[in-house]
């Protein structure tokens, strides 16, 4: 490896950012700051990574955008971002090599495969007497850090968070630098830079993303946006409305943090100093922090199970008889399924990328368990049109509703979306903000118009099976067809479910 104290200071540090797009508490970031030596700021598109998952379409909408300020907040420092395309491994040996950098830093990323580029970038990296740095700027602590007393991991959530939580104190947020000294780029090593409008992430012909760019305020400065409004309005009452569909109840960070707009630190000691200063109830507090909790479990299983997307966390649903349905599977990406509460949560999906998170469940729940499709096709469908598609989230959540995750929900779980709708959206609010066609029904019927008297139908303009579909599947036959199915792979009913 390089000796730094012999290092030339015109030698540049680069700064790799990944998942870390934000000034603010980024650990490589100020590491190279307080270096002494120049930075060359970069990001790496790879639009086919030989190792991981390209990304869905929302996702690389929000790229675009949160890019897009990265290099303005760059810029206002008196730098920029370097843009560049192609294979990672290749590219960032090459820019190194063309600026002759002294040290490449990077924040580190968590699943199998990325593990793997990382690991062969930074030896070739080294192999080439350039240093390397790396830091924890994604989770409150990495996933090898808790473990159960023998130095397994964890499989249920309970368990795992409450061993994280009994000394977990991260540390303190970093501050964003000051001033940054940047290094130029020759045009030697510009072999594979590109402009950000080159990397082709927004949609054109057609360009659905309006409803996206309508509902968000992406990057740094959208996450402080949003996490002010939450901690200033319904963090106080998070735990008892979090739920309610209707409400602006929940925070709306995880695109953020799924982009790293914003660091799981920041989050934590903002919450921690809001409930302070408000005088906020300790059960709303914790109650936010467990989600963050579950986004930490969430990266403990993608860091110890190759392919979460991809396999059954536990074998036995290998033998699930999923049913091949794609005219059902199709009904349910457009909402179209007859079941309101489901179908509204699809098509705010589909216009803002978001989905309210009870909606999520009910939503993956009918999928898997009212079609019996399989729950790999759910959740490629969501991290196509999540804005928030974490590769850690997004299948950990999908196996937890189908069963064969860890901590996963009981087979027997079958959520009712009329009775979830009644419970979580009483008046009906959340489907009439997305089903315009429902607008009209009282909410005694709105969350089963196929039950509603045909003189109410005619009032309200709702004519089923033209203007809004009937139920394409019942929910006692659905909910019997499920059990039998799970049946096959438990050897027992089990008790009985949400009816």
């Amino acid at each position: 490896m390089r000796d730094r104290s012999r290092a030339h200071p015109s030698q540049p540090i680069v700064v790799w950012f990944r998942d870390d797009q934000r000034l603010t508490d980024n650990p490589a970031l100020a590491h190279a700051a307080s270096s002494g030596h120049a930075v060359v700021c970069v990001y790496v598109h790879d639009p086919e990574p030989h190792h991981g998952r390209p990304l869905g379409a929302a996702a690389r909408w929000w790229l675009h955008e949160s890019l897009r300020e990265l290099d303005g907040s760059l810029r206002s420092l008196g730098g920029g971002l370097v843009l560049l395309r192609g294979n990672e491994q290749e590219t960032i040996l090459a820019f190194a090599e063309a600026i002759d950098a002294i040290e490449v830093c990077w924040n580190r990323r968590y699943s199998p495969a990325q593990r793997q580029t990382d690991a062969a970038i930074k030896s070739a990296l080294e192999a080439r007497a350039v240093a390397v740095s790396t830091f924890n700027g994604h989770l409150l602590r990495e996933p090898w850090k808790v473990t159960r007393r023998d130095g397994e991991p964890f499989q249920v959530f309970g368990a795992y968070w409450r061993a994280a939580r009994q000394d977990i104190s991260p540390a303190p947020p970093l501050p964003s630098p000051d001033a940054l000294l940047f290094h130029g780029t020759p045009e030697s090593a510009c072999a594979n830079a590109v402009s950000l409008a080159d990397l082709k992430l927004q949609p054109h012909a057609p360009d659905w993303a309006a409803g996206l760019r309508q509902t968000w305020r992406c990057g740094e400065s959208g996450a402080q946006q949003r996490l002010r409004h939450f901690l200033d309005g319904e963090f106080d009452g998070y735990a008892t409305h979090r739920d309610e569909m209707a409400r602006d109840a929940t925070s709306k960070m995880s695109p953020y943090l799924r982009f790293g707009n914003i660091s799981a630190r920041q989050v934590w000691y903002a919450a921690l100093a809001a409930a302070q200063a408000q005088s906020i109830s300790s059960e709303h507090l914790r109650k936010f922090q467990d989600e963050l909790g579950w986004r930490e479990f969430s990266y403990h299983l993608l860091y110890h199970c190759p392919a979460l997307h991809e396999v059954n966390f536990r074998p036995q649903f290998d033998a699930m008889p999923w049913r091949n349905d794609q005219h059902a599977l199709r009904a349910w990406q457009r909402g179209q399924t007859g079941y309101p509460l489901v179908d509204a949560g699809m098509r705010e999906l589909w216009l803002t990328g978001w989905m309210h998170n009870r909606a999520r469940m009910v939503a993956a729940s009918f999928l898997v368990k009212h079609l019996l499709i399989d729950w790999r096709d759910g959740e490629s469908w969501f991290w196509d049109t999540l804005v928030d598609a974490d590769e850690a989230n997004n299948p950990a959540g999908w196996q937890w509703v189908a069963g064969s995750g860890a901590d996963a929900a009981p087979y027997f779980r079958i959520f009712n979306p009329v009775l979830q709708g009644q419970k979580f959206d009483p008046q009906g609010e959340y489907v009439r903000r997305w089903l315009p066609e429902l607008d009209r029904l009282p909410a005694a019927s709105i969350h089963a118009p196929w039950q509603t008297a045909p003189g109410q139908l005619a009032a309200a303009s709702v004519r089923l099976g033209d203007t809004y579909p009937l139920p394409i599947v019942a929910h006692q036959q659905a909910r019997l067809r499920a059990l039998e199915a799970f049946e096959t792979l438990r050897g027992q009913r089990g008790e009985q479910g949400d009816r």
